[in-house]
């Protein structure tokens, strides 16, 4: 199997969560990959890609997120650059996957958008270097930091404004093999360009940001890091559609209801 390849988590026909190689707009059944997503053997059992229902990575570990790591993102926020990356943790319940409802909660009347390229950790990290930390990345894949920004303005801090039900939107697949080091970064809303970033802009890369959360807190294998937005954010409404493209991974994309 090439080291090139991506690899998604969705539910079999029996309600059995599976992992498989996505090639076309076919998905074939995957076993014994190891945490960095490498090795396995297809176990036949290909099924559409139309036909499933995928499933977001993160569930069962963490997902910390980084806020303000794009400095047109932070100016936009009327918010200084910060000097060293500012942590937040997006909790399992707000976990969804690809095609999965963005639901607008009572509580909030300003619900953003938030494109980012996520990372998914393939080897445990505990006071890691950037080089330990950059070799630790078992692949990337598309995040939407869904955020209720007039909450996250009137508590200042973040945890609920960005924690509530379907705020993690995860998918559709990681990409394995891709260099995330220059990637472009989009949000659409119903066709429209809200967001187009590139990660090369990121004030604090990749290993520097794993390397000064493993300083803290030991990241394991599944765990998934965001490593925050480009400017553009804004609203999402009931009736939305929300795309959130990351160069090389593919499109996840998400409807947005009201609760």
């Amino acid at each position: 199997m090439s080291d090139e390849k991506r690899i998604a988590r969705y539910l079999g026909q029996d309600g059995e969560i599976l992992e498989g190689i996505v090639e076309g707009d076919e998905i074939e059944e995957v076993s014994g990959l190891d945490p960095m997503l490498r090795g396995g053997r297809r176990v036949g059992g290909k099924r559409k890609l139309a036909g499933v229902q995928l499933l977001p990575w993160g569930t069962g570990r963490k997902v910390v997120g980084v806020g303000k790591n794009y400095a047109a993102h932070a100016k936009e926020l009327k918010s200084e650059v910060p000097k060293e990356p500012l942590l937040l943790v997006k909790v399992g319940s707000a976990l969804i996957g690809h095609g999965q409802p963005i639901e607008l909660p009572p509580a909030s009347s300003e619900v953003h958008h938030e494109a980012e390229l996520a990372v998914v950790i393939g080897k445990r990290l505990r006071r890691a270097s950037e080089k330990e930390c950059a070799a630790a990345v078992a692949g990337v894949t598309c995040l939407n930091d869904v955020t209720a920004r007039d909450i996250q303005r009137a508590e200042g801090q973040w945890t609920r404004a960005k924690g509530f039900d379907t705020f993690c939107p995860v998918g559709p697949w990681v990409a394995v093999g891709l260099d995330w080091s220059d990637l472009r970064v989009q949000c659409r809303v119903n066709g429209q360009v809200k967001q187009d970033g590139r990660t090369r802009d990121q004030i604090f890369p990749v290993p520097h940001l794993l390397a000064f959360i493993s300083a803290g807190m030991t990241l394991e294998p599944g765990d998934v890091v965001t490593t925050g937005t480009p400017e553009g954010v804004g609203p999402i409404r009931s009736g939305d559609t929300v795309e959130i493209e990351v160069e090389g991974v593919g499109v996840l994309r998400n409807p947005v209801i009201a609760r």
